[in-house]
């Protein structure tokens, strides 16, 4: 079977997710991560859905309705500003940051919000664009490479545990702090 053009339950199946953990969605869009999210964590876990844009943030809030998820909170979020994200310093346990990287115009500041957040030894999966494959993504010049993804979060006081699969046309990085 071929490989989708992102796969999510893909991603998140080498990720480890446990139930009651807390999760922040960076950059939830539509809610695709949000929702398996919220149903591996469970109802004693926790989802922290952000973005930026209301009309994503309204998306997702219809399919936590679908699903009868409690456990998802949405925060209207600028991950780019000082502590953007309103979450408490070292409060959860993963932060997903998917197809946000290659818009942002400060990376660094996304990366270390996600720093403050995540407890000690705690996970961050990055789901990005891969400008090796051929075919659909975004003619941005932003779209950035998982050596220059690598090099961005470990500067920031990450360390690369693993590549994981995330479809045909993304690269996945789960990273440990």
């Amino acid at each position: 079977m071929a490989e989708k053009f992102l796969e999510p339950q893909v991603a998140l199946d080498s990720w480890d997710i446990r139930p009651g953990e807390a999760v922040a969605d960076f950059g939830c869009g539509a809610g695709f991560f949000t929702i398996i999210l919220g149903q591996r964590v469970g109802p004693k876990g926790t989802v922290y859905a952000l973005d930026v844009r209301q009309e994503a943030l309204d998306m997702t809030k219809t399919k936590v309705k679908i699903f009868q998820l409690a456990n998802i909170h949405l925060i209207r979020a600028d991950l780019e500003a000082p502590r953007g994200s309103g979450i408490k310093d070292q409060s959860v346990d993963k932060v997903l940051i998917t197809n946000v990287l290659f818009q942002a115009e400060d990376k660094s500041a996304i990366l270390h919000e996600a720093h403050r957040i995540l407890k000690d030894g705690g996970s961050l999966l990055i789901i990005e664009w891969d400008p090796e494959t051929p075919g659909a993504k975004p003619k941005l010049p932003t779209v950035i490479s998982k050596k220059e993804a690598d090099r961005l979060i470990t500067q920031i006081g990450f360390h690369l545990q693993k590549e994981c699969s995330a479809g045909s046309h993304h690269y996945g990085l789960v990273f440990k702090k």
